[in-house]
């Protein structure tokens, strides 16, 4: 941001500057705060006329600490494969009413497939002991259907259960660092002096700590 437009959007400026002083570490666990409190995510892909399309999906449990993709649970033979062949590149936001924290991604994408039990138990699909077969097959099918056709059950045998992995080049989030009460306050304030209000910080997750992050995988 210039020094022009720090002038003109001061609250933006105000907040980046907040968030500049966080720690790696500071931010990847506020983002990981925002995830799990969320749970649901937005994941935005590109049509092959240039038409966004959004949807609502929930991504699988972090298999670390310090995981920053996201892999989610998708049927193969749906719209967002399509796109996601003809343009890698998406994005994946979450907010939070409760707090009015929000992350949005920069992104790239890669869609797998695989029947291989591995990634999918990885995943929170499948799990080790296959005597959990059942309850599994029972929170898959849901989303996928048993077609009765002994192949297409819903389970991670299926051939359309696939693996949708996020890789982000960059997270870009916003933290509230002041409560209800502090924020009005605060806002009430900047209203009648006209100082800029504070109520939280931007933070950016750079592709640097990001490749450092997942190294440490």
């Amino acid at each position: 941001m210039s020094h022009a437009e720090e002038k003109l959007d001061s609250y933006t400026a105000k907040a980046e500057a907040l968030g500049s002083k966080s720690t790696p570490q500071d931010k990847i666990t506020g983002f990981k705060h925002i995830v799990d409190a969320v749970e649901t995510a937005m994941l935005t892909t590109r049509s092959d006329n240039g038409q966004l399309h959004s949807r609502a999906m929930n991504p699988s449990k972090r298999t670390t600490e310090t995981q920053l993709n996201l892999v989610f649970v998708a049927n193969n033979v749906s719209h967002k494969f399509d796109e996601i062949q003809n343009d890698s590149h998406v994005n994946v936001s979450f907010y939070d009413p409760a707090s009015s924290n929000w992350a949005s991604r920069k992104l790239s994408m890669t869609g797998k497939r695989s029947r291989s039990t591995g990634p999918l138990r990885e995943s929170g699909i499948s799990a080790p002991d296959p005597g959990a077969s059942t309850s599994i097959r029972s929170r898959t099918s849901a989303w996928f259907g048993d077609l009765k056709d002994g192949v297409h059950k819903g389970d991670e045998g299926d051939p359309r259960v696939s693996l949708i992995e996020v890789i982000p080049d960059e997270i870009r989030y916003w933290y509230v660092t002041r409560g209800k009460v502090g924020r009005a306050v605060e806002i009430g304030v900047g209203a009648v002096t006209g100082k800029t209000a504070s109520p939280g910080e931007l933070r950016t997750i750079t592709k640097q700590e990001i490749q450092l992050a997942q190294g440490l995988n």
